[in-house]
């Protein structure tokens, strides 16, 4: 055990050394789990389409998550948590990358097939681009995936080709809850692909995938490790357990009662994942991150332009597929007790690509300039090292739409109208639009985001084009930007 486990720190010597080089190597063995003992252990819990306002510390009325409240009061709630994408595929190659995906053409969501003038090789993140897991395996880390990966399917995409040690899940964007079925042609009845163990019957996909994270934390408790446990919920379908939906029975819009119902079981399975940090005394030690993948989706009614009551992304305007604020602000949580105070907030924003740099930097690593991450480290902030943030701007590409966010100024661009501008201290709803009133800021504002625009390469791949006419119609939709009773 403990030579293969300095064979993956990169220090296991040949069996035909000199009888010296031997002892050495022996000594070696003995020493070098005493020194990874002490690193940081990760954890990014991440959700699904999961509403912003879904959760109790942000403000839900409805929906129960005691242990996704225990560990925001833990650790640190970031007021103004941000994504890199308003959609699943490329906010997650963000996230693992810790550069803004349109860097390297990750702009649009996986499309089923590719469209016929894109190269169905390039359909995945980019073999050029180096992911989080790959530098923490150099740093000594074993790392495992739980769950959705939605980052390609041919083989070189693969997880496991990607820095990755250990993958129980999915290759898709989804998988449906109850069943697996390896004769179907579904993509979301695929079997469950494990490299370490014969996968166990779906039974219900949040909790399987609660058991899997269960029991990676057991198996690497004595070693520093990266688990991304990747859920779907409350991702479609709108699919729950008898007795969840039986807590929520009081609520009379089904399709809504059946999400609340989701969102209380990746509630169960987090505090599951917490409680086992705890029982193996590694809590502690361990920087547990929680967020969503993008902002809760919308359905626009053709009637009067109202969007349909499911999921909540209250108090903002927006949803998954924009750039409104409901789109790429999500829950965001980052708690390690022993380093960190827990209960406090951190009201600067904060993106998903600041993750790779923290763990990075956490785990005894160095970013170099040549990384070209696009996020920041964000401990010395968190822990009240650095009073503020330097003036941060932030970028969005998706498909027809952009933004950029220079301080409390957000800017958006349409193909469709003129620059919307919103000053989100005071309007964090964007309901008031601001471009006429200050025409120097929009013309600065735009063209640093157009140099910035030009300068990247084309998409290696576009999802169908009858998304972008729903994209538009969600800028004018008409939000509750109060929560559901």
């Amino acid at each position: 055990m403990g030579i293969c486990l300095v064979r993956r720190a990169g220090r296991c010597q040949s069996s035909a050394v000199k009888s010296k080089t031997l002892l050495l190597s022996i000594f070696t063995v003995t020493l070098a789990p005493l020194s990874l003992l002490a690193k940081t252990n990760f954890v990014i819990i991440l959700a699904d389409d999961l509403g912003y306002g879904d959760c109790g510390f942000t403000g839900s009325k409805q929906i129960n998550t005691p242990h996704i409240d225990s560990l925001a009061s833990d650790g640190v709630v970031c007021l103004q948590g941000y994504v890199s994408s308003p959609v699943c595929a490329p906010s997650r190659a963000g996230l693992l990358s810790g550069r803004n995906q349109s860097s390297f053409g990750f702009d649009n969501n996986l499309p089923p097939r590719p469209l016929t003038q894109f190269n169905e090789a390039y359909s995945g993140l980019s073999l050029e681009v180096r992911t989080m897991a790959d530098r923490l395996g150099e740093l000594g880390y074993t790392n495992g995936i739980v769950g959705k990966w939605h980052l390609g399917e041919a083989e070189h995409f693969h997880p496991l080709k990607r820095g990755f040690h250990e993958f129980w899940g999915y290759l898709g964007g989804g998988h449906d809850y109850f069943r697996s079925d390896p004769d179907s042609k579904a993509s979301y009845l695929r079997p469950i692909i494990c490299n370490y163990k014969e996968p166990q019957p779906v039974t219900y996909l949040t909790d399987d995938k609660g058991d899997e994270c269960v029991e990676f934390i057991r198996r690497h408790q004595d070693r520093p490790f990266f688990l991304y446990a990747s859920f779907n919920a409350p991702h479609g379908p709108l699919q729950a357990t008898k007795e969840d939906l039986a807590l929520y029975s009081h609520i009379e819009n089904e399709p809504r009662r059946t999400y609340c119902a989701m969102v209380h079981r990746l509630d169960v399975n987090v505090g599951r994942i917490v409680e086992e940090l705890k029982k193996h005394d590694i809590y502690d030690n361990t920087m547990v991150v929680f967020l969503s993948d993008n902002g809760g989706p919308i359905k626009r009614s053709k009637k009067d332009g109202s969007v349909a009551g499911i999921r909540s992304n209250a108090p903002f305007r927006g949803g998954k597929g924009n750039l409104l604020e409901g789109g790429i602000r999500v829950p965001f949580i980052i708690s390690m007790p022993g380093r960190l105070n827990g209960g406090t907030t951190f009201s600067q924003p904060v993106t998903s690509l600041d993750l790779t740099p923290t763990f990075v930097h956490l785990a005894g690593g160095v970013v170099a300039d040549a990384d070209q991450l696009d996020g920041i480290d964000l401990l010395p902030f968190l822990q009240g090292e650095t009073e503020k943030v330097s003036a941060r701007e932030l970028k969005w590409r998706f498909t027809i739409s952009g933004s950029i966010r220079e301080g409390d100024w957000k800017l958006i661009r349409l193909p469709d109208r003129l620059p919307m501008l919103f000053n989100l201290e005071n309007d964090p709803a964007e309901l008031t639009d601001l471009a006429e009133t200050h025409p120097e800021r929009v013309s600065t504002m735009l063209r640093r985001f157009g140099d910035w625009d030009v300068s990247l390469p084309h998409p290696h791949f576009l999802e169908g084009d009858r998304f972008r006419r729903e994209q538009i119609d969600g800028y004018d939709a008409k939000y509750d930007l109060m929560q559901p009773e």
